[in-house]
């Protein structure tokens, strides 16, 4: 009698039904304490990622040169514009200073406008595109 691969997929078929009759679940109970302060800590997190959208926010870059020029004009900008955020990023060959993070393209454009007096390079910028 010869095999054919129906007989052999019915045979292989039968062995795991025969085998796998017996096979139960884990059945215990397995309970998870965790400090209160963990879940606290996780709804502050979901409030200041809720209020940053990655893709769709606008920025202003002031200076694009080294490191010490970036660190000593980011100083300056933080002494003069209080309500507008700045850090120093650094893509190569050159550091750069953004300032702002603008929801819409015409609050940075608004923005640009007080800047430009002071930074005359400055340019609107969109970090993730």
């Amino acid at each position: 009698m010869k095999n054919t691969p129906l007989k052999y997929a019915l045979h292989l078929a039968l062995f795991f039904c025969f085998f796998n009759i017996n096979l139960f679940s884990q059945e215990e109970n397995i309970n998870v304490s965790q400090n209160p302060k963990f879940e606290n800590l996780l709804n502050e997190k979901r409030k200041i990622n809720s209020s940053i959208t990655v893709n769709d926010i606008y920025k202003i870059q002031i200076y694009n040169g080294d490191i010490e020029s970036s660190k000593k004009i980011l100083i300056d900008f933080k002494k003069e514009f209080l309500n507008l955020d700045g850090t120093i990023v650094f893509y190569t060959p050159a550091y750069k200073v953004w300032v702002g993070n603008f929801k819409t393209r015409i609050e940075a454009e608004r923005n640009l406008l007080l800047l430009i007096t002071k930074y005359p390079n400055s340019l609107i910028i969109q970090p993730n595109k």
